[in-house]
């Protein structure tokens, strides 16, 4: 694959929402753009105006086409106000979905990434440097601080792109961080969303997952918020969703050929916190009830607490009745006024998950199955 051109901020993302792929690339400048799969086009357009003021495409293609094909080309042109005819460019990646019948799966977890963006792409080059690929990237919550500046969506989608480099699928589950801040209004304008929501379930390979989001950490009222916050309300919303999944007549968890079932949260739920931070228990309790009882999982994948551990179903952070063992790992730090990151390698094999916590040299720090 050559050099990426040069309008484009990154490689590309491919997110993975629902049945679709989001095909995402942050612009320098004002373009449209849109995408060829196979023998069908794709347009990032809004009833039936391409975009152009956006400097974030997003291109939602169908998950089934592109793992078929294998590859996507990108068309795109500079925006004009002249009516010269356009003059169309294309860039096109190859695309390696998760293979339903490969056995072993190695899936790299970022999460409180908050600045340290430059360290955790190098962490995410570990499976690289031992000479293994990487099938799936996950991308936990609060990669950075706020939503204050709108290159913040733009940053996301580079920490995605120079690891992935657009060829392999990605997984984004917002952060409590990523609720503040003046544009954060505009998560699901340039963010992974299926219908303005940022919750939704995805399917690689042979693995299914629900994609969660447990909002602010605090209550809504809360001073830090300035009465902007209304989680309580999208947690309900949240709930009946969850329902309609792990209830259903028929399950999409259940479907031929699924073998393990995860759950990406950027919070675990499933701990109880002293106050401000005991919000909603009932209902988090009630989220463990649906998991436990109907879809379950066979592993969470969390971050929020900046640190790494494993905790078991009985175990001391279980207080709402987990319904699997919950991996909390990615932790950013500053020694000596020089920044590190640590992320989690995971890799599912058979019965068994391993777990490394690999840093910027991407050196091995411990380990956990």
């Amino acid at each position: 694959m050559g050099n990426i051109p040069e309008i484009f901020e990154s490689y590309p993302a491919v997110y993975a929402v629902g049945k679709n792929y989001i095909i995402t690339v942050p612009v320098k400048s004002r373009c449209y753009m849109w995408a060829k799969v196979g023998d069908k086009m794709y347009y990032d357009e809004s009833n039936g105006t391409l975009r152009k003021l956006r400097l974030v495409h997003k291109v939602t293609v169908p998950m089934d086409e592109l793992n078929e094909a294998k590859e996507y080309t990108l068309y795109f042109r500079n925006y004009s106000s002249d009516k010269d005819e356009p003059v169309v460019s294309e860039y096109t990646s190859s695309f390696r979905p998760v293979d339903p019948a490969k056995e072993k799966i190695n899936v790299y977890h970022l999460a409180d990434v908050h600045s340290s963006h430059v360290e955790a792409v190098s962490a995410a080059g570990y499976f690289e440097s031992i000479g293994e690929d990487m099938d799936f990237l996950i991308l936990n919550g609060d990669i950075f601080n706020d939503g204050n500046e709108l290159w913040w969506f733009t940053m996301h989608h580079k920490v995605a792109g120079q690891i992935t480099r657009g060829e392999i699928p990605v997984v984004h589950a917002r952060g409590n961080h990523d609720t503040r801040g003046e544009y954060a209004e505009y998560f699901a304008d340039y963010m992974p969303a299926e219908n303005g929501n940022s919750y939704y379930t995805f399917r690689l390979g042979s693995i299914w997952g629900l994609c969660m989001d447990a909002g602010e950490d605090k209550p809504d009222d809360h001073e830090e918020y300035n009465y902007a916050n209304i989680f309580d309300r999208f947690r309900e919303n949240e709930t009946k969703w969850l329902e309609s999944v792990a209830l259903a007549e028929k399950p999409e968890y259940l479907d031929e050929g699924i073998k393990y079932r995860i759950v990406v949260c950027h919070a675990p739920f499933t701990r109880k916190h002293k106050p401000p931070f005991d919000i909603d228990e009932e209902r988090f309790a009630y989220w463990c009830k649906l998991l436990r009882e109907n879809v379950k999982p066979h592993v969470m994948m969390n971050g929020h607490y900046h640190t790494f551990y494993v905790s078991l179903p009985g175990d001391e952070y279980d207080a709402f009745g987990q319904p699997c063992p919950s991996l909390v790992g990615g932790k950013a730090e500053r020694i000596e006024g020089t920044k590190h990151y640590t992320g989690s390698a995971f890799t599912i094999c058979g019965n068994k998950l391993q777990i490394r916590y690999t840093d910027e040299a991407r050196e091995v720090k411990g380990k956990a199955e």
